[in-house]
């Protein structure tokens, strides 16, 4: 008979929780592998594409996390992952198995969801995908990990099925998430102040694709000023010889005007420029715009 009829059942099988958008990349790049898997989601209907190209739909969550020795789940947040996992039947499940979240939270979630699988005899892992949808499965995703060194090297066989770059970032559960946190603040700061550039530019009559080529011209100083300012503030150093707080919150002042003038909410630059005039008030003035984030990290 062919392999075809009587699929092999000696490769490895995963489960993936959460058919959202990263869900089914996640789950498509399994089956794409040929690690057999299954998938669930708590609305039905979005496994079959993925049924059709190879896996298997459970039918209950309880069900799904039997059919494989890892879970990898990826909702919307912890509460979402939890009122899934924590139901009794599916706790029971998962005992003397894997799970690995990559679902986004805070590190003391993390941490919270590392204790509860402790009580129950689940291995854990945490994790984060640090990348969109389309790269999954590519050589340009990437993904961080938390949890013991031991458990995460026994599961990287399946994980490389996902592409990518997968890192692991130490043993504490939570550090995964911190990662995320910190990285995603970087992130979605910067997209706020672009989408809020586009509408101060707007209002003065240029053109988004106008705007945009200068705009990726202050994305590329951003990559070195990145690592440089990192080692200021590891160092302690917060010099201002070459930019000074001062000069930065009069600059920002005129961005809050700027945008106030045209009826442009400037709230976010105002709590900005609020951060820097209160570290200047404290005397800060001369240092470098590091100085924000030692003033901010005071008891």
């Amino acid at each position: 008979m062919s392999s075809s009829l009587h699929p092999r059942t000696d490769r490895p099988a995963v489960t993936v929780i959460g058919l959202g958008p990263m869900g089914r990349a996640l789950a498509g790049a399994f089956v794409a592998a040929g690690v057999r898997t299954t998938v669930w989601n708590r609305t039905p209907g979005r496994d079959r594409e993925l049924i059709e190209q190879g896996a298997t739909g459970a039918g209950s969550a309880a069900a799904a996390v039997a059919a494989s020795p890892l879970t990898v789940v990826c909702v919307i947040d912890y509460d979402a992952a939890d009122a899934v996992l924590r139901q009794a039947e599916v706790t029971a499940g998962l005992k003397g198995r894997t799970l690995l979240n990559l679902t986004a939270d805070t590190p003391e979630r993390a941490r919270d969801t590392g204790r509860w699988a402790a009580e129950h005899g689940i291995a854990y892992l945490d994790g984060a995908i640090m990348t969109p949808t389309p790269t999954i499965g590519t050589p340009d995703a990437v993904f961080i990990h938390s949890g013991p060194e031991e458990l995460y090297r026994a599961q990287r066989p399946v994980l490389d099925a996902l592409g990518g770059v997968h890192t692991h970032l130490g043993e504490d559960i939570g550090r995964a998430a911190a990662y995320d946190i910190a990285l995603l603040d970087i992130f979605w700061t910067a997209m706020t102040g672009y989408v809020h550039a586009l509408a101060v530019a707007g209002a003065e009559g240029v053109k988004p694709t106008e705007l945009a080529p200068f705009a990726q011209g202050i994305g590329v100083i951003l990559p070195p000023l990145f690592r440089q300012l990192a080692d200021d503030v590891e160092s302690g150093g917060f010099s201002g010889e070459a930019s000074r707080l001062s000069s930065a919150a009069a600059s920002m002042t005129h961005i809050v005007h700027a945008s106030e003038a045209h009826g442009i909410d400037a709230s976010v630059m105002r709590s900005a420029e609020g951060l820097a005039r209160r570290a200047v008030a404290l005397g800060h003035g001369p240092d470098g715009f590091t100085r924000i984030a030692e003033f901010l990290g005071r008891r």
